[in-house]
Order: C-alpha cells, then structure tokens, then sequence
C-alpha cells in the first residue's frame, strides 16, 4: 500500500481532503439534501438498495452523496455497512398478490383482471431532452400536478395463474426450505434455484442486462414473453415470538417479473410454457425482466434441455462474475503500488533478452 512509501501517510491524507473538495464541488451553488437525492433520483436509489442488498431509502441517498454519484461504489459503501447491523429475525415471504401497484403490465395478454396499470414510466416518452427541466427556482404551485391514483391493496391474481389452471405452464413447487444467506455465506457451486436468484438480486445491472440481451439474440435460444410486470408496496410481516403470532412491521417498494418461455415437454408430461422470474427492490424494471431471462437461461439442466454453451447458461460464469463489488475490488486492485512483482518481472524480461541477444550473436559469428 502507499502507506509504506515514504511520505504516503501524509499524501493519503491530502488525497481525503481533496476528495471531499471535490465531492462538495462549487461552495456557491447549493448543497444537494438527502430529501432532494431520495425523492429526484429515485431510480439510483432503488438500484443502490437492491445491488446492495439493503432496504433503506435515506442510506442510499447518502451512500449516493457520498458517493459523488458512482452507484457501484455508493453500493459498496451500504454492503460495507449493512455487515455491521444485527440479525434479530426473518421476515414471512410477501405476497405480492396483495400488491399496492404501481404499475402492472402484461405482454401477454391484454385484459387481466385488476387491469393494466401503465404507472410512471419512460416507456412511452419521446428521447428528447427536456430543457424545461433546467429552470430553477419552480415551486410547487408552478409545476402541474396530477391525481394520485388509488393505491388500495387489492388483490390482483397473476397472470400466470390463468395458463397454470389449464396447465399450459410448469408449476411453481412450493417449499419451505430456508434458503441459504449469501450475505452471511459464500457462494457454494453448483447452486439451487433460491440461491441463483438471490445472486441475481444482488448482480450488476449492466452485466445482467447484456447476458439477457445475448439470450434474446440467440445464446440459449431463449425467447420470452412478459407474462407479468409489477411494481408496487408489499407489507411485510414477521413473527413476534412474545406475542405468538405474527404482525406487519412495515412495507416496501418491489418490482416482479415473471416470463413465459419457450416449450417443453416429455414422454410423460405434455408440451408447456417454463417459467423466469426476477424481484429486486424498488423500481427496477430492466433488471427485473433481465434477471428472469438469465434465470430462465440458467434452469437447462433442470428442464432437461442441451447445453448450448451460451455464457447465460454457464452457472459458475454468470454467478462468479456478476457481483459489482467483487469485480471492482479485483479489477481496482492493479492501480495499487506492485513495485516488487513489477521489478521480477522486469529482471525476468531482461535476463530473457540479455540470452536471446547472446544466441543471435552466437548464431550470426556461426553463419559467417
């Protein structure tokens, strides 16, 4: 480490100072709050809290801050700081037929009961800039408000339990295995469904979208549909021991994604539809429908299918190298002092061209 170069210590410090020169940026121009992060760059926190596998919209806002707005080392600081809170307990499953939501969308079919809820949503915008946007100094009686809809906990069935009571889709086994924390373990090859989707939840969203995006162009032959796309609140609940039962603790932002697949079938079960699935925190849609694809990809073997040597397909690919944090920390690491290892290497290069000059000169006074 620099700290063993002589005045490092002291160059470390300086380099904290300006960090935080630079974090703070220009003294005349306001300082962003917590508030304005949480509530305007929502998108950014949501990814922070998934990829960082911490539910907690104030210290996302302030790992962003801190942060200067890079998301993967803003997610590095909430993992370093979710391993310092205690366990007290697990939550029950949510049930996100009982869903508050905020938009839900089906590919699939056009009428579903509850209706489709288009939501906010980029989907439908024009990509052009909106230079509106750069005034300053509107207040909220100058910006157009609009009628939030009612958000009451009705109970929307999904969609996929209309192909699943003609049994035109696999079946989802329930079970009540507790799956393995891997926040608490490493991860352990091969791997079970739960434990492939919960290194799903906490992958990079970049790396996950390109691996989605390659089974869509042929690597797995995987093609899909979005059978449902949700995002809204889910209660939470958890037993409390003392009082023998169990209540709501609180609610949380999702989003679901469930696709519907490509065939299969055997000598003993007819042709059907196979399942992806995907649910991260917040609203994160492009890696909710990016997850359910690699999942789907990843479930080959399961389903009886060939091998086609797609990378979405290969567990231990997808699974090793899909974490943000891992990769940044190996790939960061080689800007670190390597003054040793560089210097053997060095020795190593020229005791090799020292003997590979003497040959040549050796094979020259030979020819002549």
């Amino acid at each position: 480490m620099y700290v063993a170069v002589k005045g490092g210590e002291k160059a470390i410090d300086a380099a904290h100072d300006w960090l935080a020169d630079v974090r703070r940026g220009d003294p005349a121009v306001a300082e962003l709050s917590l508030a304005q992060i949480r509530e305007q760059m929502s998108l950014a926190v949501d990814r922070v809290m998934s990829e960082g596998s911490l539910f907690d919209l104030d210290l996302a806002a302030l790992a962003i801050k801190q942060s200067r707005g890079d998301l993967i080392e803003a997610i590095f600081l909430i993992r370093a700081y979710r391993t310092t809170l205690p366990r007290f307990g697990a939550s029950h499953p949510v049930e996100t037929d009982s869903m508050q939501c905020q938009r839900r969308i089906s590919a699939t079919f056009k009428d579903v009961p509850g209706g489709q809820i288009l939501g906010p949503t980029f989907d439908y915008t024009h990509r052009l800039l909106d230079f509106k946007l750069a005034a300053e100094g509107l207040t909220p009686a100058d910006t157009p408000t609009q009628d939030t809809p009612d958000l009451a906990a009705e109970r929307k069935p999904h969609v996929m339990d209309f192909l699943n009571k003609d049994g035109l889709i696999e079946t989802a086994e329930a079970t009540n295995d507790t799956p393995p924390d891997l926040t608490r373990e490493p991860l352990e090859l091969p791997a079970n469904r739960a434990l492939r989707l919960q290194n799903l939840t906490r992958a990079d969203e970049g790396f996950l979208l390109g691996l989605a995006y390659s089974t869509q162009r042929g690597y797995a032959r995987n093609h899909a549909f979005v059978g449902e796309l949700r995002i809204g609140k889910v209660a939470i609940e958890m037993d409390i021991p003392e009082l023998g039962f169990s209540i709501e603790i609180g609610e949380m932002t999702v989003t679901e994604c469930e696709t519907v697949n490509q065939f299969k079938g055997s000598k003993s079960e007819p042709p059907q539809f196979t399942r992806g699935y995907g649910l991260v925190f917040g609203q994160c849609e492009r890696k909710a429908i990016s997850m359910a694809l690699v999942d789907r990809a990843l479930r080959w073997k399961e389903l009886g299918e060939d091998f086609a040597g797609a990378p979405a397909q290969d567990e231990e690919f997808v699974l090793s190298h899909s974490d943000n944090i891992q990769a940044t920390g190996f790939l960061e690491h080689i800007k670190l002092p390597h003054y040793v290892d560089f210097q053997s290497e060095l020795e190593l290069i020229r005791s090799i061209r020292t003997a590979a000059t003497a040959a040549l000169a050796e094979t020259k006074i030979a020819a002549e």
